[in-house]
């Protein structure tokens, strides 16, 4: 999945990090290349944080553990829609697109 991702961007896929590298400190001081990314894409949102949380990305993503879910009680009670995950982020990503968010 994140290799698909990486390529809707056209950018290269990272490796899987050895340890812990949360996005909070990563973008920490991200603010100034959002701007020049805004410039150059005549973006609507220049204000970084308006778009991203990296500290909820971190919690979603950065648990040290392994997450396993199951549906079958949410099925079970009439919750049966379903939509593939790259499905689901490749129709955001292109509706952040057309609304001039995303480059």
């Amino acid at each position: 999945m994140w290799g698909r991702i990486a390529e809707y961007f056209d950018l290269p896929a990272a490796d899987y990090p050895a340890s812990l590298s949360p996005l909070e400190e990563q973008m920490a001081d991200d603010q100034a290349i959002w701007a020049q990314i805004v410039a150059e894409h005549d973006l609507k949102e220049p204000d970084i944080s308006r778009l991203v949380s990296a500290w909820h990305t971190d919690a979603d993503l950065g648990r040290p553990i392994e997450v396993v879910t199951d549906m079958s009680k949410s099925r079970a009670m009439g919750f049966t829609a379903y939509q593939a995950s790259g499905q689901a982020f490749f129709e955001v990503f292109d509706r952040l697109r057309e609304m001039r968010l995303i480059p």
